[in-house]
């Protein structure tokens, strides 16, 4: 069971609300978010309500100012817990839409996709065991995208603007 908490101020001060589950709507609990503690579980965080807008994973531990989870506001509208997984993992990536052109599969992370892969966009996938993060810069840097089981046809599917994937990681409960 994940356990997270958010703080209105800086450095685990002000107005709090502690939260186990999924929420679509944190709105009512507090008007912005400058830290979190998170108690465990990883967890992917949104700056709109039901799960829209800049995405933002987090593990365990404490993140006393929103730049600590790379924020790019105090803006935190809803949250999900990502579901324990253990066992192997594996995703297919494709060069284009509908999981159709050049693919790849990969069980491991990949910190600079232009290393490991052909193209540096993305435009389709599926992820077959596991949970996964990209991230539209190398070595897991910038705007974050969670992937979930399933497959995901374009890259509108798991929330991004453009199919630009710089680098891209498991999701594991280390």
């Amino acid at each position: 069971m994940g356990k997270i908490t958010f703080y209105e101020n800086r450095n685990f001060q002000g107005r709090s609300y502690e939260c186990s589950v999924d929420c679509p709507d944190l709105y009512s609990y507090f008007n912005r978010c400058n830290s979190i503690r998170v108690h465990n579980g990883p967890w992917m965080l949104y700056e709109r309500p039901n799960y829209m807008g800049n995405q933002y994973f987090l593990r365990k531990g404490e993140y006393p100012d929103y730049h600590d989870w790379m924020g790019y506001s105090d803006a935190i509208r809803s949250c999900r817990r990502i579901p324990e997984h253990s066992g192997s993992f594996k995703i297919k990536i494709y060069e284009s839409g509908d999981l159709g052109g050049y693919m790849r599969e990969f069980t491991e992370d990949c910190p600079q996709l232009r290393d490991c892969f052909r193209f540096h966009n993305i435009q389709s996938c599926n992820v077959q065991d596991g949970h996964w993060i990209f991230y539209e810069e190398p070595h897991y840097r910038g705007r974050q995208y969670y992937l979930s089981p399933g497959e995901h046809r374009r890259y509108t599917d798991w929330g991004a603007r453009n199919p630009i994937v710089g680098s891209f990681r498991r999701v594991d409960f280390v």
